[in-house]
């Protein structure tokens, strides 16, 4: 292994020379605290920037052991240096002058959420510290400006390491305060099923953002405050008695006027299957972390998925107990996201009737005059939810702000006035019983069919044929250009897709993934997945299974083509890994 001293003279070796000569800098070099791999050099200044790894010793960082040997901890602990690190490091970006990307230095910015990372790893047994971070090799034109890098790799990257990956000079009490949030967020999650809840949602918690394009919390937002009826305690490990909402299973339903913050509740609920930094507000704010976010989906994909609970009788003769087409409409894509997320073990639904396609969601007793139910090709919604949570374990959590049908089927009624929460669920299912009892709905045969079909639905027998089971048995096959081991062109657009070869997978309603190194991972698992487990026997979900199993093995890192060439990733959910796999169009079925 080579030293500092032989990096620094290599460094004054090819100073001045053309920018293709600082290839020779790649290896590993051993500094006096850490290890420095020059992992990727670019080719051009105006290229992506090169990338660069730290390793620092376990004894050496000197974390205390309960810090990294559970896994909750140790998520915790290293998005907290990365966030560290990131810290110290703005203040020298771009202070080593020259052209193109010249003296950028970066690692994984991090949002409100805690997310596995490849920027920041933590050995769960020796503690040893790898942190990963792009710099721009400095040039003039394209000639090798040497003793800017030299600044950069002697001077500005060990101050930043020495300030931010030795817990000795950190702020050890508020590394402290990060490992015990991580372990109050763990204790909550465990308890959800215990207390027979989907989630929970602390008392003075701040729900709102500072913007529609900012995540930071509201400055003067209002405190969320339970209804004392769906109040939880619990006795945290380190928080102490935490009380609020708990969000039970079954039905529930949000309402309430425009802009009285329905929509803003069921966003915190959707996030809640992540843990979330201190200070962002809804630190306690905490979701069954199978819950999946179902919305119509015009224009999507569908490979031979089983919709058949909701859609049958297609005019055209179409199976849909193996639906495909390419361009989906409203209702088909959203019963297939629906089945998709049975598929993938969503056990709670998160809907709003904003996004949704109406004619998929309910149907009202006039249109079914006018069309008999024979002629309607959708059994809607509204008249599977009872079923989907009795047969199948699956919980709905729905908004709504101008259709009143869900309230005969709903277990709780949580009305938002301004930003806080009412349980009316007596008085709303007392006025839809009024509602549907009263004289002007009509006392002809007709009307009274209607009351009773609304009772039935409400009631333990349903007024639609029970569905069969959804079958979850595809197959993938590998494409030849994965089987034939080319190489795979990948480019991530922010949080909304990821283009593989001239194949763009459309993530922009996969609403649940929040930084865009979820994406970058996603097209990394698809990549890893056709290359070995795509093999026309293994169903979808056994695949995802040993996909994940692997990563749990290796890290996200051991999804790349080579470990000095790792990409910036953050571990996406079960749930979002089905949900690429689905919309890839490429999938062979």
């Amino acid at each position: 292994m080579q030293t500092s001293d032989d990096l620094r003279e290599l460094l004054r070796r090819i100073d001045h020379r053309g920018y293709p000569a600082y290839k020779d800098t790649k290896g590993v070099y051993r500094f006096p605290r850490y290890l420095l791999s020059i992992d990727h050099v670019q080719g051009d200044p105006f290229a992506s920037p090169s990338k660069i790894s730290v390793h620092v010793k376990g004894n050496v960082a000197g974390f205390p052991k309960e810090y990294f040997t559970g896994k909750c901890q140790r998520r915790a602990l290293q998005d907290y240096l990365t966030r560290q690190f990131g810290r110290t490091l703005q203040q020298y970006t771009f202070e080593a002058k020259g052209s193109g990307k010249s003296g950028l230095m970066s690692v994984s910015r991090c949002g409100q959420e805690v997310l596995e990372r490849t920027a920041c790893e933590i050995n769960a047994v020796t503690g040893d510290v790898i942190l990963r971070l792009e710099v721009g090799f400095p040039a003039n034109g394209r000639t090798i400006n040497a003793r800017e890098l030299e600044k950069i790799l002697f001077v500005f990257l060990p101050e930043c390491i020495q300030n931010s990956l030795y817990y000795k000079n950190n702020n050890q009490k508020k590394v402290r305060n990060v490992i015990e949030l991580a372990e109050d967020q763990e204790y909550i999650r465990g308890q959800l099923k215990a207390l027979g809840l989907v989630a929970f949602v602390a008392n003075d918690s701040v729900l709102p953002r500072e913007s529609g394009v900012s995540s930071r919390p509201m400055k003067g937002g209002i405190a969320f405050q339970s209804p004392k009826s769906m109040e939880v305690t619990m006795q945290l490990p380190h928080k102490g008695i935490i009380s609020g909402m708990g969000i039970r299973r079954g039905i529930t339903l949000i309402v309430g006027g425009g802009y009285h913050g329905k929509s803003t509740l069921l966003k915190a609920l959707e996030l809640g299957v992540y843990d979330h930094i201190e200070g962002d507000g809804r630190e306690y704010v905490i979701t069954d972390d199978t819950a999946l976010k179902i919305r119509a989906e015009d224009g999507r994909s569908i490979r031979k998925t089983d919709i058949s609970m909701f859609i049958n009788d297609l005019p055209n003769g179409k199976d849909t107990r193996q639906f495909y087409t390419e361009d989906a409409s409203g209702s088909t894509s959203q019963a297939a996201n629906v089945i998709e997320g049975m598929e993938a073990g969503a056990k709670t639904l998160l809907i709003d009737e904003d996004t949704s396609a109406t004619n998929f969601m309910i149907r009202d007793e006039l249109m079914q005059r006018v069309i008999h139910r024979d002629m309607e090709p959708i059994t809607p919604f509204i008249e599977r939810i009872r079923e989907l949570y009795e047969n199948y374990g699956v919980s709905t959590v729905i908004v709504a702000g101008s259709s009143g049908a869900f309230f005969r089927l709903a277990d709780t009624i949580v009305q938002m006035d301004r930003y806080l929460p009412k349980d009316i669920t007596d008085a709303a299912k007392k006025e839809a019983g009024a509602y549907y009892a009263q004289e002007s709905y009509g006392k002809d045969s007709r009307s009274q069919a209607a009351v009773k079909s609304a009772g039935e639905m409400s009631g333990k027998t349903g007024s639609c044929p029970k569905a069969q089971t959804p079958e979850f048995d595809r197959r993938p096959k590998a494409d030849k250009a994965f089987r034939a081991n080319e190489r795979i062109k990948m480019k991530t657009l922010g949080c909304e897709a990821v283009q593989i070869n001239r194949e763009s997978i459309d993530l922009r309603y996969v609403e649940q993934l929040v930084d865009s190194e979820q994406v970058t991972a996603l097209g990394y698992c698809v990549r890893y997945a056709q290359m070995h487990y795509f093999n026309g026997k293994t169903n979808l979900a056994e695949a995802v299974a040993q996909l994940e199993k692997q990563i749990e093995q290796d890290g996200l890192a051991g999804l790349c083509e080579s470990s000095s060439n790792v990409s910036s990733l953050a571990m996406p959910r079960t749930q979002e890994i089905f949900a690429c796999f689905n919309r890839f169009r490429g999938l062979l079925l």
